[in-house]
Order: C-alpha cells, then structure tokens, then sequence
C-alpha cells in the first residue's frame, strides 16, 4: 500500500494581507475559471501517470490518505469550483473511497482553509457535501486594532460569526490560526485571545510566530520604523503562555506550533513531518514523491498560458533527486518538529540502520547542549531546544 497525500492552491485572495509572502493574488477574478480548469486538467494527468507507475508497473495500491486545499483564500472563489476539484479526485483517483469501512478515522480527511468575510452557509454547506471534513479557520488575533494592523479584511466580530457558523453547518473538526509577537501586541492581548479560544473550543489550534518577509508591506513598514516588534524575550514569554494555556485545556502539544484535542492531530501535515509523499496541484504547489523535490512554477498567468498550449510539462520544475544521507537528514529535520521527537526503531525500520550509527555525533553535541533529550525510544527538543529548533535543524540540512 502507497499512502499518498494530495495538496490543492487556490491563489486567489481578496485582498493580500501585510505580512504575507505566500504565492497568492488579488483583483485577479478574471482567471479563476481557466485557472480552475487547467487545475482539474492536472489532477487528471498525474492521476493516470500514478496508476500507471503504482498499480499497473509495480502492483501496489494507492491510498489517498489527505486533501488539503490551501491559498490564497480558497473560500474567496465560488464554491462550486471546490466541488468540482473534489468530484474530478474522486473520479480520477478510484481509489479514494476503495475498500473503506465505517470507521470515520479511515476516511481521507479533506481540510479546506476559509476566512471571515469570504464565506457563507452555501458554501460551508457545499463543501460539506462535497465531503469536506475538517475546516481551517484564519483568525490570526482577536483584537481588531491588530487585524486591521495586519489588513486582514475581517473583524473578531466577524470571525466569530464564521466560527459558529460552520459549527451550525456540522463541522466537527475546526482549526483555528493564532498569530503572537505581532506588532503592538501585548501579552494581556495573549492572554485575552486565549480565554476567547478556550470558550470556543476548536479541535486544533496552529500557533504561528509571525515571520517577516522580506518584500512584504509589513517588513517595509518595520524598515521605516512605523511598526515595531516586540523584543526576543516577550515573544518567547508570549509562545509557553500559549503552550501552557492550551496544555492545561485539554490540547495535546504534538509539534512546535500545533495543538490538538486527542485524535484531532491535522493527518495531512503530520504525514509532511512523516516523510511521507504528497503531489501538489496548482500554481506554485509542491510535492515529494520517489524522494523528488519538485513544484509548478509561481507565475498564474504562465501556468495557465502552458495548458493552453498544450505545454503542460513547462510548469514543472525540478528541485533535487534526494540521495539515502539526505533523507535521513530530512527525516531528522523533520521529525524534530514533532514534541514526542524522532523514533529511534522508525529510523531504523525506514533506513535499515541504527540512527547512532550515522548522527551519533550530531546528536550527541546536541544532547550536550541541553538542545534535545533521550529516552529509550525518541530524541526530542528540549524546552531550550523548543526555543532554539533552528540551532537543531541547521544540523541536519
């Protein structure tokens, strides 16, 4: 059996927000239906191209175990377009459904990300049908001084309204994005939001320490003094607030900025953090497959110009073949992600060979750094190495 998981951009947005750098357009409305049809023609190909390699050349089974649609603002475009994507996966990829019970959990779970402002109980009802099972929810803050910061184009109020909304619809698994260390944020905004998400009470919470980009309109603005950050020490008193609060409520701390009530772990990125394969579809989407690194490329107008020329192969780019010391470098690097760390007898079980045997002295000096701890089955961070997991991924890159 190949697990797979499948990645869906939609690049569309209502207006881009300050601090974003991801592959994503606004006052582009004019493309969306050829963008969605060059999409659907992609999804088709690699669907043929994967039975034939998986199930015809080497017999296996292929198991869809994840969509994610992310953006961009995939609840920005109408929603009979998702519904569309979803129908032409399952017909193209028949193997989606095969051979499962009525145990919910051997469904493929099916994430979409939606925002305040961009949706409606349609919609949610049609991605609902279309057998959508987990919802994303980008609140980023609860303090609207600090989304209109950010330019997002929803108030908390209207947040609030998405969130409930979606539950009346029958959504069982919701996520929500919390942003800390943003300008002029404070630690009793912290600690305010989190009393808000704690009468809430989604399944997920993903805890992200804004990064700013260069080239966005937010690192500009910091540049010329208008916005300033808070310092290294209140962000990292702001980040085991966070950890703390949500621990003490129930949610499971199963990678560095993810949270989760039991058995609501998101599948789609613990299998990225896994190692497993994934194809990626759309605009600047990547995937990992047969340990290749490749994507599409970034440009919407020449993706879909390459469909329309029947050119679809000069959309793809090619990012490394990975050799057997790179993917198990990658699978530390990613494995450390994870609280609970990397598993010593899975390492050995993915690469025939204990993992002293290659890393002792990388971990080693990590141990001795105080930056990792071991026990009898995992290498995981430290709560010093939680705070400085760059010092341990640059380990292994």
């Amino acid at each position: 059996m190949k697990d797979i998981g499948l990645y869906i951009h939609i690049p569309f947005c209502k207006r881009k927000c300050y601090y974003c750098d991801f592959v994503s357009f606004s006052n582009s409305e004019e493309k969306i239906e050829e963008y969605i049809d060059c999409l659907i023609c992609e999804i088709k190909e690699v669907a043929e191209n994967v039975k034939f390699q998986f199930q015809q050349k080497k017999g296996d089974l292929v198991n869809v175990r994840s969509i994610y649609i992310g953006g961009g603002t995939p609840s920005y475009i109408d929603s009979k377009y998702i519904k569309q994507i979803l129908n032409t996966i399952r017909n193209s990829y028949d193997f989606v459904m095969a051979g499962l019970t009525d145990k919910q959990e051997q469904f493929p779970e099916i994430t979409i990300e939606i925002n305040p402002g961009t949706v409606t109980e349609e919609k949610l009802l049609d991605y609902k049908n279309s057998g959508v099972n987990r919802i994303s929810i980008g609140m980023q803050a609860t303090q609207d001084r600090l989304l209109t910061q950010l330019d997002r184009i929803h108030s908390y109020q209207e947040f609030e309204m998405t969130y409930h909304l979606t539950r009346k619809v029958g959504f069982e698994n919701i996520n929500i994005d919390f942003m800390f260390g943003l300008p002029n944020q404070t630690l009793d905004d912290v600690k305010e939001s989190l009393q808000k998400i704690k009468i809430l009470n989604p399944e997920h919470v993903s805890v992200y320490s804004l990064i700013v980009e260069d080239g966005t309109t937010l690192s500009k603005q910091i540049e010329e003094g208008i916005m300033k950050l808070p310092n290294e020490r209140l962000e990292r008193t702001m980040y085991w607030t966070i950890k703390n609060f949500l621990e003490e409520n129930g949610y499971k701390h199963y990678e560095i900025s993810n949270f989760a009530m039991p058995n609501k772990e998101s599948r789609h990125n613990l299998d990225c953090w896994n190692q497993k394969e994934y194809f990626g579809f759309g605009v600047a989407a990547h995937s990992y497959v047969d340990n290749v690194r490749f994507s599409n490329i970034t440009d919407l107008n020449s993706y879909i110009e390459n469909y329309k020329n029947n050119e679809p192969e000069k959309n793809f780019v090619f990012h490394e073949k990975e050799n057997y010391l790179d993917m198990m470098k990658e699978y530390l690097l990613l494995g450390f992600r994870k609280i609970k760390g990397v598993s010593k007898r899975d390492f050995e079980n993915k690469f025939q060979l204990p993992i002293e045997s290659i890393f002792k002295l990388e971990l080693e000096e990590l141990k001795r750094k105080d930056l990792i701890l071991e026990n009898e089955d995992f290498y995981y961070l430290s709560d010093k190495g939680i705070d400085l997991a760059n010092l341990v991924f640059e380990k292994f890159v």
